[in-house]
């Protein structure tokens, strides 16, 4: 069960993206590209490639940093080592000895597995640094901590903002747009609330069907429960078969759910809902279930080499006891190309050359390299070595978990799950932040605000934007000719310009100020930088980092992480698959409701990446005011635009 802390919170992420040591098996490395180890960058959103970039080193982005913008990372992880593999890409054979040499008090240490020899490695970078003053430790990507959205009654600078008139004046506005609106349908129609076409489309037809569409939906993400419990208990391999698993019950479960929608031909409200928390689902399965079976990696990995410290300690006390040493030897053999690449790929801060250091790490390291044998000194360093990969390895599990009841495996329990599902974060963690109560009458106060956004937002649609749609689609079932039909596109697009606007803002006031806001407050989640100032964006991709923090945060270690972990891009790489992946699921959503694939909003959402490269060139740069022009030019015009084309075409 994730902790009830009353204090900040710092989410460990991890950058391992290797498997673990198995004894004899073997597992593919893809599954741990979700805890990567991204570019050293000093902006996660920096568009200018470099070539010689490794990815060892990133900066880290935390969720409540305010406008956007990425701190410069000042720590640096070297938690785990990175596991070589043969050309197929699994794992060797583990098999290290410690052999008792001819000379006395002198041992043999040799192996065939090059993680023992990854593991010198990494300690001679860590005597490095060390000895540079340039420690590194483990870094943190996402930091919770406890905060309130920008429009919450309960944020203090909201209250103090020289802008709060503003807010005032919209809720004004929006109560009078309401009674001109109601006056409009007395006088035309005899009654204030006009046809309700709308409001019948959500009522009148398989309602209680996709509610319990919806009910199931939550209770199939049990699957990743069940699967990493089987994990835990050695049933199931995560490096093997259980990221396989994992990723083809995801599609399933997408797949499934959007043919159900089809099959049933819902209307609009119904799809866009069942859409949108389908993937807020998936998203949350993915994160639980790479999240926790990593973990269960680690956890393999550290009684691994427990195991082989213990057998490090009986033979320290054998030679003791002076007795014949109960030991076999295995060849080591030459690190290989591969396994080359891979120590490469891991990006060291410091030389690894072995003939240039004159540490004990790097002498044992010698030795073991030149299958020569060991003193006694050598044998305690290496026992360090050991013993501080373990530790690391202890950290990795523990994070900062305030009780062992969340420590891996201790959190694979049904409540913590439950307690996952409910709060209003797509990345998986431990623990967070939490408060010590929960406000109901702050709850019913979010409630009602959701349930009066709603009504104002099937208002406006009734009134301004239902007429127009109806009008286009009775041009198509006419048989009207697209060239005709393109006459009327510049009056439609004017005629959505004003209603599309406050239905996207209210829309997303009524997801990320009210809905969110009453999930945290029930779950008592501490942490609500669900937004940043985003209004206040002067590029695309500062607005894709704060309307939606949650989302972001998800992509930002789950997409942008691993795309350069797994599939070694560069930041310029990796952010375009993340931009990709995001238009490829509104493309989704368009198809799902207009049934036909055009590709509109696939183009103008892959549009912001150029956008977004173009406001850091010079042309841009201090040109705040006119970047906040463009941003808001494009958000004035894009859903009309984007709903004419589908509409017309």
């Amino acid at each position: 069960m994730a902790s009830n802390t009353g204090h900040a919170h710092t989410a460990a992420e991890h950058t391992q993206s290797e498997p673990s040591i198995t004894t004899g098996g073997s597992v593919v490395p893809n599954p741990y590209g979700d805890f990567p180890e991204p570019p050293d960058t000093t902006s996660e959103d920096s568009w200018a490639h470099d070539a010689s970039y490794t990815p060892s080193d990133y900066s880290s982005t935390s969720p409540s940093q305010p406008h956007g913008a990425t701190e410069e990372a000042n720590t640096w992880s070297t938690d785990t080592t990175a596991v070589a593999s043969d050309a197929s890409g699994r794992r060797k054979s583990v098999q290290v000895v410690i052999q008792e040499s001819d000379k006395t008090g002198r041992y043999t240490l040799v192996a065939d597995d090059p993680e023992f020899r990854e593991i010198m490695r990494m300690a001679i970078e860590r005597e490095a640094a060390r000895l540079h003053g340039t420690g590194r430790s483990r870094i943190r990507d996402l930091a919770f901590t406890r905060q309130f959205t920008t429009f919450d009654r309960q944020n203090p600078r909201g209250s103090q903002s020289p802008f709060r008139g503003f807010f005032t004046l919209f809720w004004l506005a929006m109560a009078l747009l309401l009674i001109k609106i109601a006056a409009q349908n007395h006088k035309n129609q005899g009654s204030v609330f006009g046809r309700a076409e709308i409001l019948h489309l959500m009522i009148d037809r398989d309602l209680v069907l996709m509610l319990a569409t919806d009910a199931i939906m939550c209770l199939s993400t049990s699957f990743g429960y069940v699967l990493q419990k089987a994990i835990a208990k050695d049933l199931l391999s995560w490096g093997g078969s259980g990221w396989i698993i994992q990723s083809l019950w995801q599609m399933l479960f997408t797949v499934g759910v959007l043919c159900v929608s089809f099959y049933r031909q819902w209307p609009w409200t119904h799809t866009v809902f069942i859409f949108l928390h389908d993937f807020v689902l998936l998203m949350k399965q993915h994160s639980y279930s790479f999240y926790n079976g990593y973990l269960s990696q680690v956890l393999h990995r550290r009684t691994l080499l427990q195991q082989k410290l213990k057998q490090l300690d009986a033979i320290e006390t054998h030679q003791t006891c002076a007795t014949p040493p109960l030991a076999e030897t295995t060849a080591l053999d030459p690190m290989t190309p591969s396994d080359a690449v891979r120590c490469r790929a891991i990006g060291a801060k410091h030389s690894t050359n072995l003939a240039g250091e004159q540490s004990d790490i790097a002498l044992v390291a010698k030795s073991i390299e030149a299958r020569q044998p060991l003193d006694d000194d050598q044998v305690q360093t290496f026992r360090g070595v050991l013993t501080t990969e373990i530790t690391l390895l202890d950290e990795e599990l523990r994070s900062k978990c305030t009780t062992l009841d969340n420590v891996y495996p201790n959190n694979l329990n049904l409540r913590n799950f439950i307690d996952w599902t409910c709060l209003p974060t797509l990345v998986y963690e431990l623990e967070y932040p939490r408060q010590e109560n929960i406000n109901w009458w702050y709850v019913a106060e979010k409630l009602a605000a959701t349930l009066g956004v709603i009504w104002i937002m099937i208002i406006i649609s009734q009134a301004y934007i239902y007429p127009v749609v109806i009008q286009t689609v009775s041009q198509k079932e006419a048989g009207i000719p697209l060239e005709e039909r393109w006459k009327e596109f510049p009056w439609v697009l004017s005629d959505m310009l004003f209603p599309l606007l406050l239905e996207q803002l209210l829309a997303w006031y009524v997801i990320w100020e009210c809905v969110l806001n009453a999930l945290a407050e029930i779950t008592r989640f501490a942490d609500r930088g669900f937004y940043g100032d985003w209004w206040n964006s002067v590029s695309w991709d500062q607005y894709a980092r704060d309307w939606n923090r949650p989302v972001h945060n998800f992509l930002l270690r789950h997409v942008y992480h691993s795309s350069i972990s797994a599939f070694h891009l560069s930041k310029m790489g990796a952010t375009f698959v993340t931009f990709f992946l995001s238009a490829v699921v509104h493309e989704l959503l368009m198809f799902c409701l207009f049934h036909k694939v055009r590709g509109y909003l696939f183009i103008l959402q892959l549009s912001q990446v150029p956008l977004a490269a173009l406001s850091k060139t010079r042309l841009m740069k201090g040109r705040d005011t006119l970047g906040n022009i463009i941003f808001w030019f494009g958000l004035f015009i894009g859903p009309s635009l984007l709903t004419s084309l589908y509409l017309i075409v």
